[in-house]
């Protein structure tokens, strides 16, 4: 079953059960999928349905620090909690620890000397990743381990 099958699916459970908030999500996700879809002018692969789903949680992330920054907390757990939604479609994410092993294969392999060779090192690592990690993250790392 293809992960866009699966939100259809759930989408469907959801109305059923009556999980507002679950249908709120899904059905956002659902049309950013459709407008890619209509886009793209052919059906969508699992690749880039995650792709959307991982842009729809760095959006929920930015909202999350926004909300924090203006003292609204029900704003914040309503962000969180769509966040959970989306965050269950996606790879398990992986940790710093298991990141920076495999940034540095991908250093050794791509013989990155310095940080001239960041973008090459980027490359590789989130192809490598594909949505098992932020993006943010993976830089910050790569930054790291080429100037150290």
């Amino acid at each position: 079953m293809s992960l866009s099958d699966k939100i259809a699916d759930d989408y469907k459970e959801a109305l059923k059960a009556g999980d507002k908030n679950k249908v709120s999500v899904l059905r956002m996700l659902k049309s950013s999928m459709k407008y890619k879809e209509i886009e793209k002018k052919s059906p969508l692969t699992d690749e880039e349905v995650q792709a959307i789903l991982m842009l729809s949680v760095k959006r929920a992330k930015e909202s999350i620090e926004q909300f924090s920054k203006a003292g609204r907390e029900d704003l914040v757990n309503k962000e969180k909690e769509e966040m959970l939604v989306v965050q269950g479609y996606l790879p398990k994410q992986l940790g710093e620890d298991e990141l920076r092993k495999i940034v540095k294969d991908v250093i050794a392999e791509e013989g990155a000397s310095g940080p001239k060779d960041t973008g090459k090192v980027m490359k590789s690592a989130m192809a490598r990743l594909k949505g098992q990690a932020d993006g943010k993250l993976v830089s910050k790392i790569v930054k790291e381990l080429l100037e150290g």
